[in-house]
């Protein structure tokens, strides 16, 4: 176990009291897991044929084989991951991931499955401090991606009042917003911020709206905190972050009083591998996130690969006993992803990195990064729309914050694209190669 780092401790008694029994409560759903789910789904029993069960303790679970995205995807012209677990008929709902690092992933949750992210959304929304009732406005449009489907039944499931904006333009938002006197904004951080700047536009000041929670998820800016300041400041708000996917659950959440994510480990068991070797990380490194579903049975995913580069802190003996959560914390939220880094004239830069000293000048709005390769090395070149059009001082921050020197050049307001859902800052020509 890693003690390091120690933090400030977090403001809530957990209903745990040790790290010990957390553990062993993961311990015992991991083999009720195991126990309804490998003698019907195919594709577990198969990849774990020569593992045995149940699992006396997680340094043996370690030994399983891990799951990657593309063992999941099936044909083209099949409707449902391959880790289904039953018949068609034990399923209610149908979502797909987004495609946005490879094909589509088709994923079914079942009826029990669907209760288990209501259960964690409930856990979610008790840490932004919803009330009984009390307005939650989802500001996306529903297509067949799970994140704000769910957070809008789970709004509900909490006792909140769920509002829906799907199909609204962002001014017809902005109005709905106002007339439901909101108090909790769901949204993207890179939509929170846009629509900030519309309300700007149209005469509004969303300072002084009724919205006093902005729950963030999607992208890494939730846990940035050049972007989770200018998130607060826009909307006269606290900032919490989130973290889940359509293949795994929603399996993570901030504090409002901190940046950066604690796993919700009464339902996810984490591991965390070194980036290069896929070996156990050492102790203070940046490492991949592995994830374990504890609940979700219709479609599990067990020790999965997700890609996300993370900073794990464990809290030490003292601190959990002082009142601090024994999950494991996730200093920064999620890095990057471990297929996005950049090597820039010989130093590793992760775009997240780019993004919390961009989001440091407010009179920047929006940007793009463009990456291509010259002489087996990524060079990196930056848009901005900056209302003071003097992009030499961003420039400047982040040769001095990076150690890079990076070409930055203004564009005019308004002519880089903005994004509801999860935004697409990078233009890589480096598949052209």
């Amino acid at each position: 176990m890693w003690h390091n780092e120690a933090m400030s401790p977090l403001p809530r008694k957990d209903v745990f009291c040790s790290r010990q029994q957390l553990e062993a409560k993961k311990l015992h759903r991991l083999n009720a897991m195991f126990a309804e789910v490998l003698p019907a789904n195919c594709f577990y029993r198969e990849k774990f044929s020569g593992c045995t069960t149940p699992v006396q303790s997680f340094e043996q679970f370690a030994n399983f084989p891990c799951t990657i995205k593309s063992e999941l995807v099936g044909s083209e012209d099949t409707v449902s991951a391959r880790n289904r677990t039953w018949s068609d008929q034990k399923y209610v709902r149908f979502h797909q991931t987004s495609g946005t690092s490879g094909h589509p992933l088709q994923v079914w949750d079942t009826q029990d499955d669907w209760n288990w992210w209501m259960t964690c959304w409930k856990s979610i929304y008790s840490r932004a401090e919803l009330q009984p009732g009390e307005p939650v406005f989802v500001a996306a449009s529903f297509g067949p991606y799970i994140g704000f489907w769910s957070a809008f039944e789970g709004a509900v499931a909490s006792g909140g009042r769920a509002i829906s904006s799907g199909g609204l333009s962002s001014v017809a938002r902005l109005e709905l917003l106002r007339k439901t006197e909101s108090k909790v904004l769901v949204a993207t951080p890179t939509y929170a911020l846009h629509l900030a700047e519309v309300a700007r536009e149209q005469g509004y000041e969303t300072s002084t709206s009724a919205i006093r929670c902005v729950l963030v998820a999607g992208e890494p800016g939730g846990s940035l905190e050049a972007v989770r300041q200018r998130i607060s400041s826009a909307w006269g708000a606290d900032v919490l972050d989130h973290a889940g996917a359509t293949e795994i659950g929603p399996w993570g959440a901030g504090w409002l009083e901190h940046s950066g994510l604690e796993v919700l480990e009464d339902w996810f068991h984490p591991e965390f591998l070194d980036i290069s070797t896929g070996r156990p990380a050492r102790e203070g490194e940046s490492a991949e996130l592995v994830l374990t579903t504890l609940g979700r049975n219709g479609c599990p995913v067990i020790r999965y690969r997700t890609g996300d580069v993370v900073h794990p802190v464990w809290p030490t003996e003292q601190e959990v006993e002082a009142g601090r959560s024994p999950r494991v914390w996730l200093k920064g939220g999620i890095l990057g992803r471990s297929d996005d880094m950049l090597v820039v004239r010989g130093v590793n830069v992760f775009p997240s990195a780019v993004e919390n000293i961009i989001r440091g000048f407010p009179e920047v709005l929006e940007y793009r990064l463009i990456v291509n390769r010259a002489e087996n090395l990524d060079v990196l070149s930056i848009e901005i729309e900056d209302r003071l059009s003097a992009p030499d001082r961003v420039a400047q921050e982040l040769h001095v914050r990076l150690g890079l020197r990076v070409d930055v050049t203004n564009v005019s307001v308004g002519t880089l694209p903005r994004f509801e859902g999860k935004a697409r800052r990078v233009i890589d020509n480096r598949k052209k190669f």
